[in-house]
């Protein structure tokens, strides 16, 4: 004990630091306590908001004094007129809005083979909030009405709507805790699989490839992949489609006058054909009718020319 009061008796001046040391730990305790306190009393609002919501789509009351003071208006009280006066038609078509969009969402990482390799989790049915995802997808796809125009009670169109939530809470939650994993998940060699898939993939797919080089990259695919991730045969029709690219037919660009003159230097021109003999053949169309023409007389050279002089008679 001796050494114990030594120690005080000299260092006696270190309780004032110490005493700063620990009033702000207490002040820090003192304010994680009050957050913990106010996060835990907004929990209860919001449960106590959600029990109320789902009693008034029931149809039953909600007694006051089970709910706990709230001050500022809340979600159901502001939405609650809105709902009101919106019809079940207009409900149920924003609740098919909302129901679509989340599978449109999904279908991006299941019909995608490079989502898949970037983001493997959203694909694999043994992580848990992959798992409840697609309990919770397939809740809400058994829950929908066959359209919007169908005549569903309060419970009905309430459940439904809580699956449409609970289908959308979950996609977000597992959607990024799969873009927090990534591939952490396999080994450093299944990881070097994945890589290098992904660059086989990419020349799988790239217009500039010919297609042997394109068939090639997609067996390599396939076969980086098995035992890794598995992938639906939608998933395979879209990477086909993609990989079975048609070459587009390539345009005949116009002929310039040099090739013009080239082409007729090259093709030799073709020999006239000769001319037919012609024939002598007799005409069937009769020679014409001529009138007979007076011969001029010959006598003697007082006789004008071209006067007729006719013989006399002799008696």
């Amino acid at each position: 004990m001796e050494p114990i009061f030594d120690f005080l008796r000299d260092f006696w001046w270190l309780a004032f630091p110490l005493f700063g040391v620990l009033a702000s730990v207490g002040g820090a305790w003192e304010r994680g306590a009050r957050r913990r306190h106010k996060r835990r009393l907004e929990v209860l609002h919001a449960k106590a908001e959600l029990k109320a919501a789902q009693a008034a789509a029931r149809g039953k009351p909600v007694a006051a004094a089970s709910l706990p003071p709230v001050t500022a208006p809340t979600a159901t009280q502001i939405s609650a007129p809105a709902e009101a006066r919106d019809t079940q038609t207009t409900q149920l078509e924003r609740l098919f809005a909302t129901h679509d969009s989340v599978t449109a969402r999904w279908l991006e990482y299941e019909l995608d083979v490079a989502k898949m390799i970037a983001f493997p989790a959203m694909s694999d049915g043994r992580q848990p909030l992959t798992a409840a995802f697609l309990r919770a997808k397939r809740i809400a796809d058994g829950l929908r009405p066959a359209s919007s125009k169908a005549r569903l009670t309060r419970e009905q169109l309430a459940e439904y709507r809580n699956a449409v939530a609970d289908f959308e809470v979950a996609f977000d939650v597992a959607e990024r805790d799969a873009r927090r994993l990534r591939d952490s998940s396999f080994s450093e060699v299944e990881r070097k699989r994945l890589d290098t898939a992904k660059q086989l993939l990419t020349v799988a797919i790239d217009d500039a490839a010919t297609p042997a080089e394109r068939q090639l990259a997609y067996r390599r695919v396939r076969e980086e992949l098995d035992g890794l991730i598995s992938i639906s045969d939608e998933a395979i029709e879209v990477l086909e489609k993609k990989v079975m690219l048609e070459i587009a037919p390539v345009a005949k660009p116009a002929e310039t006058a040099t090739d013009a003159a080239s082409r007729v230097t090259a093709e030799p021109e073709p020999e006239p054909e000769p001319e037919p003999i012609p024939v002598d053949r007799p005409s069937t169309t009769p020679p014409p009718k001529t009138a007979p023409w007076p011969v001029p007389a010959r006598g003697s050279g007082d006789t004008a020319p071209g006067r007729v002089v006719h013989p006399k008679p002799r008696h």
